[in-house]
């Protein structure tokens, strides 16, 4: 069974897992620069042709993550202001489960069965957001 989380360690959970894939990529191009790639190799905004097609990938999904982190925040901190956190956490942990696997399956590649799986747990994660800020706005 999977373990339901309050909407706060959900939250916390999204940006630890956001940060764990920004370290994996910083810990790849450390260990490149130590072993003498220029550390002006990879300019903000350009994708690094040398890196692996695994590690562009890491690059996209943590990209996915701070898309979207912010309005999960959001709604969560809404509702720790209106004292709503019963309400919210069934969805919120969903949307964290819903994250973490489409990051998964982003990181694992880019077929046509990874790519709806990605879309899949993307729509979940929405539809999540939009019940939990719904479920707020008729608590107001």
């Amino acid at each position: 069974m999977i373990a339901q989380l309050t909407a706060v360690e959900a939250l916390l959970g999204f940006a630890l897992w956001t940060a764990l894939l920004a370290a994996v990529v910083f810990g790849y191009r450390s260990s490149r620069w130590l072993g003498g790639t220029a550390i002006t190799s990879w300019a903000r905004g350009q994708r690094t042709v040398s890196d692996p097609p695994v590690v562009r990938r890491i690059e996209d999904a943590h990209a996915n993550c701070l898309e979207n982190l912010p309005v999960f925040a959001v709604i969560v901190l809404a509702g720790a202001v209106l004292g709503e956190f019963q309400a919210m956490a069934g969805l919120a942990t969903l949307v964290l489960y819903a994250r973490l696997a489409q990051s998964l399956a982003h990181v694992a590649g880019t077929g046509p069965a990874l790519v709806f799986v990605r879309a899949g747990c993307w729509i979940v994660q929405l539809a999540s957001m939009i019940a939990m800020g719904g479920l707020l706005l008729l608590r107001i």
